[in-house]
Order: C-alpha cells, then sequence, then structure tokens
C-alpha cells in the first residue's frame, strides 16, 4: 500500500505497515535500528506515541477519522511522547521525511494499492 497526499497527488511513503491490533500498536518500531527511506508505520487507533526505548528519531503525522492532517512532528528523538487529541491514527516515518514530503496541516492522507497509485499517475 502507498500512502498518498491527496493536495499534492504524491506518495508520503510507497511501503506503509498498518499496526490496526492491540499487540502490533504496542510493538510498533521497538526493536528495529531503522525505518526504510520509502517506509512508514500507521497506528490505527492512536492519538499518542512515545518513543522510548526507540534506537532512531522519527516522524510523525496525526490525522483525523477523515484522514486529514491534525498535527505533525518532526525528528522525534527517542524518550518523548507526543499527541493530537482529534487524532484517529499516527503515522511515523523516517526523520526528515516531512521536509521532503511536504505534508502540511489539513492536508487530506489516504491509502491506495501501489498499482492503483502508479494508474492514476500519482507519484513514483
Amino acid at each position: 500500500m502507498r500512502l498518498m497526499n491527496e493536495r499534492t497527488r504524491k506518495p508520503v511513503a510507497s511501503s506503509v505497515e498498518l499496526a490496526d491490533t492491540r499487540k502490533t500498536r504496542r510493538r510498533g518500531l521497538l526493536g528495529r535500528d531503522a525505518l526504510e527511506s520509502n517506509a512508514a508505520l500507521m497506528l490505527v487507533p492512536c492519538a499518542l506515541i512515545h518513543t522510548a526505548f526507540m534506537r532512531f528519531p522519527i516522524d510523525l503525522v496525526f490525522i483525523d477519522r477523515d484522514g486529514c492532517t491534525v498535527r505533525t512532528a518532526s525528528r522525534v528523538r527517542p524518550w518523548r511522547v507526543s499527541m493530537a487529541l482529534r487524532a484517529r491514527a499516527v503515522i511515523e516515518l523516517p526523520a526528515g521525511h516531512l521536509d521532503a514530503c511536504q505534508v502540511e496541516i489539513g492536508d487530506r492522507l489516504y491509502l491506495a494499492p501501489a498499482r492503483l497509485a502508479e494508474a492514476r499517475g500519482e507519484g513514483g
């Protein structure tokens, strides 16, 4: 699955892992040494994350029930907490990725199968 930005029609991440169970949300990125440059982890439902025990910084995008960005956080280092009360999900990205993909507050993000995104001409 690709994570797409409706405003820019470009991918935010081309490989999205979904953490939608208590077990997968609790595990998150713990135990990993890095996150691939084109990857993301989407935690659903989720409005608060911690980076305790993580080995690397990450960027965060908090989205509401409609997929609209309500908050972002860049280069969140280990041992920090971030939250957005209106968020329904949190997307974890490699540190610095938010600058490159230009996600802004209010942008609607959505998941699309890779083939569908390519067929629509949505980024590469």
